[in-house]
């Protein structure tokens, strides 16, 4: 997993509440094994009419922000099932964090499994954010370190769990964090009776 630090780059904004996993990333396009390869099926049925031609309202769609790095979204972002293939989809994407008034609880951590920033923000500054982002030549720095989101004269401060923002700056990932304790499982493993199945 990557590490994460600081994010910087164009906020997509999309102010909609409740925006879930299956809207995210549509159930009929859960058909790769691989984790990547997702991206161009992000909001797929929000993007796209039934004969696949791009909605030209829609915000991906528009040319000034192909390029963003940061979706801006509303209250409860990625309720719904818990499919990893929600956040696999927006890193595929381009998107390296998510800023929001509040998540889904298994979306937050299938983020920071993967190295996807979740911000959690207040209402109103959202809001604000939001505005800003309408303007495709605005850019949003979020530092990790300081746990600040700043554009211009905005700045606010957002709060991450301790162990979430570790994980996040050192770039460790579930398989990361075991490797870590890489001394103790050897030294437990050439302890162990020589009949019994090996954990390596």
């Amino acid at each position: 997993m990557k590490q994460v630090n600081t994010v910087a780059g164009q906020m997509v904004p999309l102010p909609r509440n409740n925006v879930d996993t299956d809207q995210i990333m549509p159930k009929q396009h859960l058909k790769r094994v691989e984790r990547s390869g997702f991206g161009p099926y992000v909001f797929y049925d929000w993007r796209y009419d039934q004969e696949g031609e791009p909605h030209a309202d829609f915000i991906l769609n528009h040319p000034g922000y192909q390029n963003s790095s940061v979706l801006v979204s509303g209250h409860n972002f990625g309720s719904g099932s818990s499919r990893e293939h929600a956040p696999w989809g927006l890193e595929d994407w381009g998107f390296e964090a998510v800023i929001a008034p509040s998540f889904a609880d298994i979306f937050y951590n299938n983020c920071i499994n993967i190295g996807l920033l979740p911000v959690t923000l207040r209402e109103a500054e959202v809001t604000e954010l939001t505005e800003l982002a309408h303007d495709p030549a605005n850019q949003v720095v979020i530092d990790l370190d300081k746990q600040t989101v700043t554009c211009g004269d905005f700045q606010a401060h957002f709060e991450i769990d301790g162990h979430a923002k570790h994980r996040l700056i050192n770039g460790l990932d579930n398989i990361g964090l075991t490797l870590q304790n890489g001394e103790a499982i050897d030294s437990y493993e050439a302890g162990r009776a020589g009949f019994k199945p090996s954990l390596g």
